[in-house]
This record gives structure tokens, C-alpha cells and sequence, in this order.
């Protein structure tokens, strides 16, 4: 299989799992439902937690409306710029771990701003004790580029205080790990992830495959290096050096043997 195609399926089966499980908790849970506390079937450090942020990737926001026009249009243009990037890499045979760890941040982009750009147009506002619609009939509850991003999964794997010594946050609470998120958000950080820990690999790979195919360039037939662009007369006094040169190497090769 082309490694295009490994990237394509790549990119598709985290927007598949991505998209399904934020439309299931969309018109499934209201916000704030938690599977903990409301369905007691899940770990307290494991839950199905439904929030919906207006922001960045774990739950952080910037600059009310305008910012999120901002980071909409931001994801669009970075989006543009992976495919760009990625098809380069293709192009210059890089690593396949290098490629599938940016179509990871890749897809990962693409499922959050599916929902900026159409949740707001498809779905009702979600409440506290009140489930989304979809497509309800008064339309939508934001434009497009205006929508806010699904996020479900919480790990409030430790729930502690800071020392008191510390400066600033002596004292306070501190939970381990705070933000929810959502599968695109897994994608990238996995993406990011991998090649920081594993750039070194990715690149000296991808080096090592380059010097193969110079390796396998300056080790063609010496015929095939001769200039066709020469007359007769240079072809021939061509093919008489590789010639003398290939029977200086024969020479060679024989008084190798008879000292063995």
C-alpha cells in the first residue's frame, strides 16, 4: 500500500471515531452530565464528562467571539499549510513514522474545526438538564466559524493540595489531570509527541534512504555514465577508457586471487 494511501485512511479513521463520538455525547448527554456521578458505571479517575469549550485544545479560550473567529480562521490556514507539508514529505521520501505523526495533528485539526464551522449551524444549544437537537427547526444556536468544540473525556486521576511552601499556590487545590478533551485533541498531542521523542530516528532514517539512492546512482553500469551528447569519435575514445578501466580492475581482481 502507497504510503498516501496509509495517511489517507489514517487521517479518515480519526475523523470517523472523532466525529461519531462528539455527535453521540451531543445529542445523547446534556452538559455537565458525567459517568460518574450520573451513571455510576465508570472509574471516578476515568469519566465521560460533556463540556463544550469555544476555544484552544483542552478547554482554554481567548478572547471571547473574536477570538474564536481568530482561532477558526488560524486552523484553516494551518490546515492548508500540514497538506502542503506532508505532500513535500511524500515527495522527499520521509520516514512513514514522520508522516503518519503530522497526519495525526493533521486530522486531529480537521474534527475541531468540523465543529467551529458546522456544529453551530446543525445543532440546538446544549443546557444543564436539556439535550441538543439536531438540525432543529429554528436553526442552529451560532454561525458558522462560531461553533464550539465537543469535549468528553476526564482523567482526575489524583486530587490533592500544593505544599505550602510552594510561592503562589501553596496551599491549593490541585487536581491531576484537570482539562477534558476530545479524540482530535488526542490525535495531536500523539502527533507532537512522537516526533519530539522519535525526530532523531525520523530524520536519520529518511537521511540513510537519501544516501542509498546516491549509493545506488554512482553504482550504475559505467556505460551508462557516457555522455550521448558526444560525437562519434568522443564515444569511442569514451568506451576505450571504461574499457582499459574496466580490465585494470579484472587485473586487479586476479593477482588478488593469486596471492590468496
Amino acid at each position: 500500500m502507497k504510503k498516501s494511501h496509509i495517511l489517507v485512511l489514517i487521517v479518515l479513521l480519526v475523523l470517523i471515531i472523532d466525529q461519531s463520538l462528539k455527535i453521540w455525547v451531543k445529542t445523547n448527554m446534556y452538559i455537565g452530565e458525567d459517568s460518574f456521578i450520573d451513571w455510576s458505571w465508570t472509574p471516578m479517575w476515568a469519566r465521560i464528562h460533556f463540556i463544550e469549550n469555544p476555544g484552544m485544545a483542552f478547554g482554554i479560550e481567548i478572547w471571547g467571539d473574536n477570538g474564536k473567529l481568530i482561532l477558526s480562521l488560524f486552523r484553516i490556514v494551518a490546515v492548508g499549510l500540514l497538506i502542503y507539508f506532508i505532500r513535500t514529505l511524500l515527495k522527499s521520501k520521509a520516514s512513514l513514522g514522520l508522516l503518519i505523526s503530522f497526519s495525526l495533528i493533521l486530522a486531529g485539526a480537521i474534527g475541531n474545526i468540523l465543529d467551529s464551522a458546522f456544529y453551530g449551524l446543525i445543532f440546538s444549544a446544549s443546557y444543564h438538564g436539556s439535550i441538543a437537537q439536531f438540525l432543529p427547526e429554528g436553526g442552529g444556536y451560532a454561525g458558522f466559524l462560531h461553533g464550539k468544540v465537543v469535549d468528553m473525556f476526564y482523567f482526575p486521576m489524583y486530587d490533592g493540595f500544593f505544599p505550602d511552601w510552594m510561592p503562589f499556590v501553596g496551599g491549593k487545590d490541585f487536581l491531576f489531570f484537570r482539562p477534558i478533551f476530545n479524540v482530535a485533541d488526542v490525535a495531536i498531542s500523539v502527533g507532537v509527541i512522537s516526533i519530539l521523542l522519535f525526530q532523531r530516528s525520523f530524520f536519520s532514517s529518511e537521511a540513510n534512504l537519501n544516501m542509498a539512492e546516491i549509493n545506488s546512482e554512482s553504482t550504475l553500469d559505467p556505460t551508462e555514465q557516457i555522455d550521448s551528447s558526444l560525437s562519434n569519435e568522443e564515444l569511442e575514445e569514451q568506451e576505450k577508457k571504461v574499457d582499459k578501466k574496466d580490465l585494470e580492475i579484472n587485473d586487479v581482481k586476479k593477482s588478488d586471487n593469486d596471492l590468496t
